[in-house]
């Protein structure tokens, strides 16, 4: 499989026998952004339920979802799994739409110094994915701890706005920026596998089916592809994400048990929880993936195909 190559994205992608022609117009890298974006929007509007019920049970005392969204429904209201949807709803938009743009883009590159006509499952078309989680990291880290702090609460949530300035006047962009480096690893790892996946699972459908051109996949067969890279990046980053949840969702100043280091909260999870701390709440985040990752390649997929 390592030799395999990935089909065409866009048919105006590359051309010619003798080296790849790739198309770097502003326009092509705009609908690819343009796709991202809607494919973000749908992922926050289908996910952010299941991810408020995992982001409480990694960083609360809570035993099970059925427990957590129990004490959401009584102490809080339904409405409280929408709590924090306005940063992820705009962040998220902006963070799938740079996934998309830094997969593509990174792929023109790789075609185009290669002189290739297509990526390589393996190592190139996980590279590709990596590098979008890479291009990704400085919007997702603080996006996600404004989310997460929101989430972990079960008071009073300030404003983002109001959130953010109280971080900023306290630590700076310090604070702004804590748990970047533990983001910054469970990105490159987590899209790298969530691209490969995809696109795996993409070429064997072409190859089964023997379909002509990508355009011709079924939307359903978009949603299953979309549905088990979902799970593939989960499985592959989760103990990274737990331990990120943990850094962001911290107490400041002198309360604080990590002091924004991804080592202690590690150890402190290790000593609290065990191994299996590092798997609290892969359950419900395995639920929200199936919908949320096929809701976010189909609806991508089909906005380039409008788009052309």
């Amino acid at each position: 499989m390592a030799g395999s190559e990935v089909y065409d994205y866009e048919k105006a992608d590359v051309a010619g026998s003798a080296g790849a022609v790739v198309d770097n117009s502003l326009l092509r890298k705009a609908k690819d952004v343009a796709a991202g974006f809607v494919g973000g929007a749908t992922q926050v509007l289908i996910g952010q339920p299941a991810d408020l019920v995992k982001i409480r049970l990694q960083t609360s005392s809570a035993t099970s979802s059925i427990q957590v969204i129990r004490n959401v429904i009584r102490n809080e209201g339904l409405l409280a799994f929408y709590k924090g949807t306005l940063p992820p709803l705009f962040g998220v938009g902006v963070c799938v739409s740079l996934q998309f743009y830094g997969f593509y883009e990174t792929k023109r590159q790789i075609l185009h110094f290669t002189g290739q006509s297509n990526l390589s499952l393996w190592p190139q078309t996980y590279i590709a994915g990596a590098m979008a989680g890479v291009v990704n990291s400085p919007v997702t880290s603080p996006v996600e701890q404004l989310r997460i702090l929101s989430q972990s609460s079960s008071g009073e949530t300030l404003s983002m706005r109001k959130t953010i300035k109280q971080i900023y006047s306290s630590f700076g962009w310090k604070g702004i920026y804590r748990g970047f480096n533990i983001t910054l690893l469970r990105e490159f790892q987590a899209y790298g596998v969530w691209f490969l996946t995809y696109e795996t699972i993409i070429q064997q459908i072409i190859s089964l089916q023997h379909y002509k051109s990508r355009n011709q996949i079924s939307t359903p067969e978009l949603l299953v592809s979309g549905a088990l890279a979902g799970n593939a990046l989960w499985l592959s980053s989760y103990p990274l994400d737990v331990i990120k949840s943990n850094v962001q969702s911290d107490q400041w100043g002198k309360d604080s048990k990590f002091n924004g280091s991804s080592i202690k909260a590690t150890r402190y999870i290790y000593k609290h929880h065990g191994f299996v701390g590092f798997w609290r709440g892969i359950v419900p985040c395995l639920l929200r993936a199936i919908p949320c990752s096929a809701g976010t390649f189909a609806s991508v997929e089909l906005a380039l195909r409008l788009m052309g």
